[in-house]
């Protein structure tokens, strides 16, 4: 059964024993720099416990949109967002909401590897300290300790805790990063192309990762390859030119688009 949203996206619509928890959703969702208008009503459903995929060409919108979740645009000067975005049934962008609760309740992954000038321990202990998350440093210890295991990294570095976070390879940098996110216990993780500077072996191991921690964490990923996408994804939505032109499942997207315009992006005819 096929649908189509307000904002004229097309969907696939799961049954109704298909239909899983949302952890958040948008709803006309817009996003202005200046007088440009770069994102037009985008409506979507983000499920708990999935990885939601996020394709399209470059400047279409997709990383914006995923800086709403956290609030990231609010940092850049001329940004204006609006519409409804709901977390657990909560707005977020309501003007009275907490910037930094939100956003250890939703941790960010960034492009390129950006450990702090600090040591392995205290990148991951960084967010925990500040949020008061130990009470005592046994229970810091703790945490870090559970974070770099939840992320495979304990038994490249346990022996070299103290060590510089950035004497790691690259893979190991970003999963630090990674382990860093989710120390302070976030509920969903944003990935903007986590993997584009990486090597396909640490490439492949932070997918392995991704589909390991997706059973704790909803995950939204934007992401270049469409290879990368159909791997670690369980929905997909395809952004062009600013407007969210399909989303669904994401072997439906991939194996029978109902837009023209995804069919063309995933053929290669454009992008």
């Amino acid at each position: 059964m096929t649908g189509q949203t307000a904002a004229a996206a097309t969907e696939v619509v799961a049954s109704p024993e298909e239909i899983r928890e949302v952890k958040a959703t948008a709803r006309e969702v817009g996003v202005f720099y200046g007088e440009t208008n770069a994102l037009r009503n985008v409506n979507l459903d983000i499920r708990k416990n999935e990885v939601t995929a996020l394709i399209g060409p470059s400047g279409c919108g997709k990383s914006t949109f995923l800086r709403c979740f956290n609030r990231m645009n609010d940092t850049i000067d001329g940004c204006r967002v609006v519409g409804g975005i709901m977390l657990d049934g909560d707005e977020i962008l309501a003007p009275n909401v907490d910037v930094v609760h939100l956003r250890a309740r939703v941790g960010m992954v960034f492009q390129k590897p950006n450990p702090f000038p600090k040591s392995i321990f205290d990148n991951v202990a960084y967010g925990p300290r500040i949020h008061g998350l130990a009470s005592s440093r046994a229970e810091l210890e703790e945490i870090v300790d559970s974070s770099l295991k939840r992320t495979g990294l304990w038994d490249e570095v346990k022996d070299r805790l103290h060590a510089p976070g950035t004497s790691l390879s690259g893979g190991q940098q970003q999963r630090l990063c990674i382990a860093r996110a989710i120390a302070v216990q976030p509920e969903v993780i944003l990935m903007d192309e986590p993997c584009s500077a990486l090597d396909p072996i640490a490439t492949a191991r932070i997918e392995e990762l991704i589909d390991e921690i997706r059973q704790h964490y909803t995950i939204v990923i934007v992401t270049h390859s469409m290879q990368q996408a159909a791997r670690v994804s369980q929905q997909t939505a395809f952004f062009h030119l600013g407007d969210l032109v399909e989303k669904g499942d994401t072997e439906h997207i991939f194996t029978a688009p109902r837009d023209e315009r995804t069919q063309s992006y995933i053929t290669g005819r454009i992008g």
